[in-house]
Formats: C-alpha cells, sequence, structure tokens
C-alpha cells in the first residue's frame, strides 16, 4: 500500500484521528439510545446510525494507526488516549438532551459529512477513498432521516415546536467549528486529499435552510461559535463519556473491538 509523502503525512494522520473521533465519539451519544427510544422503529434505528459512525471510526482509526506506524491499532486510538488527545469536534460530544436535540444534532453532523465524504471520495489517497465511498451513502441516509424529524417536530405541535426551537438556539453555535480551516486541512486540500471545510459551507447552509423553511424554523446568526475540540479543549461532559467509553479496555486491559 502506498502512503502520502511524509510532508502531508502528520497532516493526514492528524486529520484521521480528527475523522475517527468524530465518528467515534458521535456514535457513542447516539448509541447512548438503544433501548431508550421514543418509538421501536427509532429503537432499530438509532443503534443503526450510531453502528454506521463506529464502522466509520473502526476503518479511519486502523489507517490512522498505519500512517503512524508506531504499532497502535484502532483500540489503542479508541480508547486509551487522554481527553486532551481527543480532536472530536464540539458538537459531536453534546450531550443528548431530548429527542429534538439528538436529531438536530445528526441532522446538523451529516450534512455537513455527507458532502465532505462526496468530494473526499475523489481524493488522491486511494486508502481515504475508499472509506470515503462506503461513508459517503450512510450519511446520505442520515440526512433524510433526522431531517424528517426536524420537520415534523418542528412543524409539529406546540410543545415539539418549542423543543426544537430549543435545540436549535443551543447547538447551533457549535457548527461553526465544523468549517473552521488551519494548517493540516489547507496541505491536505493542496496535495488533493480532502476538501478544505470552508468550501463546504455554502452547500451545508442550503441543506439546513431547506429543511428548516419546511419545520418553520429560522437558522440564528452564530455570535459567538462554541470551539476547542479540534485542539482538544473539551466541554465538562466530555470526561463522564470517555470515562464510559474506555471503561472496559481501561478495565479489562488488551481487549479487541
Amino acid at each position: 500500500m502506498s502512503h502520502p509523502a511524509t510532508d502531508t503525512r502528520e497532516a493526514l494522520l492528524e486529520q484521521l484521528l480528527r475523522l475517527g473521533d468524530d465518528c467515534l465519539v458521535l456514535g457513542h451519544r447516539v448509541s447512548e439510545w438503544c433501548g431508550h427510544s421514543p418509538i421501536l422503529e427509532e429503537d432499530m434505528a438509532m443503534p443503526n446510525m450510531a453502528l454506521d459512525l463506529i464502522g466509520q471510526a473502526r476503518s479511519l482509526y486502523t489507517y490512522a494507526g498505519e500512517i503512524e506506524g508506531k504499532g497502535r491499532g484502532e483500540d489503542d486510538l479508541a480508547y486509551l488516549r487522554g481527553d486532551r488527545e481527543y480532536r472530536n469536534l464540539l458538537l459531536a460530544e453534546r450531550p443528548n438532551g431530548d429527542f429534538a436535540h439528538t436529531m438536530l444534532r445528526q441532522l446538523y453532523y451529516a450534512a455537513f459529512m455527507e458532502p465532505y465524504w462526496r468530494e473526499t471520495a475523489k481524493s488522491t489517497d486511494v486508502t481515504l477513498a475508499g472509506i470515503a465511498g462506503k461513508a459517503v451513502k450512510e450519511l446520505a441516509y442520515h440526512i433524510r432521516h433526522s431531517g424528517e424529524w426536524v420537520i415534523r417536530l418542528g412543524d409539529g405541535t406546540e410543545e415539539s415546536a418549542r423543543r426544537m426551537a430549543d435545540a436549535v438556539e443551543e447547538l447551533t453555535p457549535y457548527t461553526d467549528e465544523m468549517f473552521q480551516t488551519d494548517a493540516v486541512t489547507d496541505a491536505l486540500a493542496e496535495a488533493g486529499i480532502c476538501p478544505d471545510p470552508a468550501s463546504l459551507r455554502s452547500e451545508w447552509e442550503r441543506t439546513i435552510d431547506t429543511i428548516f423553511a419546511d419545520a418553520n424554523l429560522t437558522r440564528p446568526t452564530i455570535d459567538y461559535p462554541q470551539i476547542g475540540g479540534r485542539t482538544g479543549f473539551h466541554g465538562e461532559e466530555f470526561g463522564h463519556l470517555l470515562s464510559e467509553l474506555q471503561y472496559m479496555q481501561r478495565t479489562y486491559p488488551g481487549m479487541t473491538w
């Protein structure tokens, strides 16, 4: 298997960990609904979406381990890092809240990642292009599923509309981080490995605005963006999430996925 040149290798490793952490952390959050969903169909749909994300995390961590070349595998990268070493978006780690919060969080993330994977499927990195080619189909379903719920709740009863509006108010400030660029994203975009996240913003806004129009919702402006996850600064809730996520591997070292 051919690997990218050394000058982009570190950038690729960092981006693989960012993407893998997004998938793992959000997948864990969605999995928390298993057995607690409001209807039986959702008790099947939510774990399936969680499995999609965790499957993507496995592929990304496995490739990250190969790029790193230090003998670390997917279990090491998923379960044996400290909190400051995780690079996930703050949006991904936000608590589930009520069902409206969970569906909106999923829509915000999927509406960004579907075009991201679509562009990455054209990557000059064959391995990453293969991961993206599978993931883009899964994220298209996540947009459809969560979008339908956002419309149903936003355009539903007075109570469901109020809860969805609350979710929009709380979660929208966390979306700006998805489009941030830095030396890592610049290097990978220049090498044709991953798209520039900022270039996907207009498509994300069109997707969200179309769904919000049907849901009688308005996308608010972001006065104070909530950022920090990409550099290892996480919210208070992340420590609780990580303690549960890592419990088995920390208690019984050497377990495999």
